[in-house]
């Protein structure tokens, strides 16, 4: 059994945060994701919503608990010699579910097994368990350097901070409002001369309103760029809260590009093709500013995607003049405009 060695690595993930037209929303989570032979772990598991143990916005002394514990420094926190793979990104409440395996040590070589679904104490591999995933034999050495690493100030930064430039003030307020209900912290200026450099490190993006000039464009570039700060720019699409907070999400991610589970979105009138690395949950929303900039939303799709390249269809009605669409998988968001 597991005779053949898997690789481990790490790597910085996202649970891309979200706020629907009904009030609702999704909390924003940062956190590191395990690599195994070259691919996220979590992209095995098909359409789940949850996040590593490994979360980037809980205290630093969880985090070290959590990361001493995979490296099997202190006991299972679950019986059978179980540990959380993968939790509720929402909670850390087992009865809400989690990915669970066991994980031992075999010589110097360290083994992940028997993974399953588990809302209690206990497992039932028969019922839960998830039978075409593992057992996994990593090599000790690699498996503790890559977890040893974030013991020593390797953790990724998230940045989770987002510096809002243009004139439309209520748009502003409105965007700034829901960024900091899922999570992501948000400043709201009229430029970005004369901020100290050390303030303007602590953003991992800047958005300027669709109005903004490329006068006005070119000093914020120049700005981060004399602070020797890199930032992800975020040209608004349109005055639209839950379009906005989709580009910036897109733009906060710092997955690998070629780990990404959502690649791709493009949309003309009457269809938007969507790329997908892995089978999972797909989400597709249209927006359209009518004539009186009012907003109309309409939920396009919802639904799972194999891997590979689709074509989905767009009501005209929902597609046209000025509009957009926002492509969503649990990990990942994309919004483009709608070319006419």
């Amino acid at each position: 059994m597991c005779a053949e060695y898997a690789t481990f690595g790490l790597a910085p993930a996202m649970r891309a945060g979200g706020v629907h037209s009904d009030g609702g929303y999704r909390v924003h989570r940062d956190f590191v994701d395990f690599i195994v032979d070259g691919r996220p772990l979590l992209f095995r598991l098909s359409d789940l919503d949850a996040v590593s143990p490994l979360a980037s916005d809980v205290p630093p002394a969880i985090f070290t608990a959590q990361v001493r514990s995979l490296l099997l420094e202190s006991p299972a926190p679950l019986p059978d010699g179980r540990y959380v793979v993968y939790g509720c990104p929402e909670c850390e409440d087992l009865a809400c579910g989690a990915v669970t395996a066991v994980i031992r040590s075999e010589g110097e070589d360290v083994i992940w097994q028997d993974f399953a679904w588990q809302t209690d104490d206990h497992a039932d591999l028969e019922l839960n368990g998830y039978h075409g995933i593992g057992p996994f034999r990593f090599r000790g050495p690699e498996y503790r350097t890559a977890l040893g690493a974030l013991l020593n100030g390797s953790a990724p930064d998230p940045r989770r901070r987002v510096l809002l430039i243009g004139a439309r003030a209520v748009v502003l307020a409105k965007l700034a409002a829901a960024l900091r209900t899922i999570g992501v912290g948000a400043d709201i200026a009229q430029d970005a001369d004369g901020v100290p450099a050390d303030e303007l490190s602590g953003y991992g993006a800047v958005v300027l309103g669709h109005a903004a000039g490329e006068k006005e464009r070119a000093a914020v570039r120049r700005a981060f760029e004399r602070a020797g700060v890199p930032v992800a720019h975020v040209d608004g699409l349109a005055p639209i809260v839950p379009l906005l907070v989709a580009q910036i999400e897109h733009a906060l991610d710092r997955s690998p590009a070629d780990r990404r589970r959502l690649t791709g979105l493009t949309a003309a009138a009457g269809t938007a093709d969507v790329e997908v690395t892995s089978t999972c949950r797909v989400t597709l929303t249209a927006y359209r500013l009518d004539r009186l900039s009012r907003t109309h939303t309409h939920e396009v799709f919802d639904g799972v995607l194999e891997a590979g390249r689709h074509r989905l269809a767009l009501d005209p009605k929902t597609a046209r003049g000025r509009s957009y669409v926002v492509a969503r998988t649990s990990t990942s968001v994309l919004a483009a405009a709608v070319r006419q």
